[in-house]
């Protein structure tokens, strides 16, 4: 059954909040099937991991190909709570996601338009919707960083 947008946001929000107990930067991700079944999640993991590439997007992805046996991931959707940068947009694409949808915007390094825009790069035809729970994933993402600044 498919669910709205709003919904698997709800869902990359609750892993960018396992994100934030880890006291990782609270960034989560949920891969969608075409009958709506979220397929993979996960939440940035670079500190316990010591991994620059252990973004949330770059560890769903991974996840999803394991479970499904296949790095191809067409027809499927990838919530973020925070538009992907480079690296994500790039493995977004070599994993043939159809569509993309995120929270708040990146403007230093979001790759789907805010900074730069990878679909202009290259020869794709990935679906963008921007802005979903956007004042969710925002404050999030803001009381984490105050608070980080706070401390030094």
């Amino acid at each position: 059954m498919q669910r709205s947008d709003e919904y698997y946001m709800k869902a990359a929000l609750k892993e960018a909040a396992l994100a934030l107990k880890a006291d990782e930067v609270p960034i989560g991700c949920v891969l969608v099937d075409e009958n709506g079944i979220i397929i993979a999640k996960a939440h940035n993991e670079k500190e316990e991991k010591n991994d620059v590439s252990a973004h949330a997007e770059i560890l769903c992805i991974k996840k999803a190909g394991k479970k499904l046996k296949n790095w191809r991931l067409n027809n499927y959707t990838l919530y973020i709570t925070l538009e992907p940068c480079l690296m994500c947009s790039s493995a977004i694409i070599q994993a043939r996601i159809k569509r993309v949808v995120f929270g708040a915007k990146e403007p230093n390094t979001g790759s789907f338009g805010s900074h730069n825009d990878i679909c202009e790069l290259e020869a794709t035809n990935i679906e963008v919707t921007c802005g979903v729970l956007e004042e969710e994933c925002r404050l999030i993402l803001q009381n984490f960083f105050k608070k980080h600044r706070n401390k030094k």
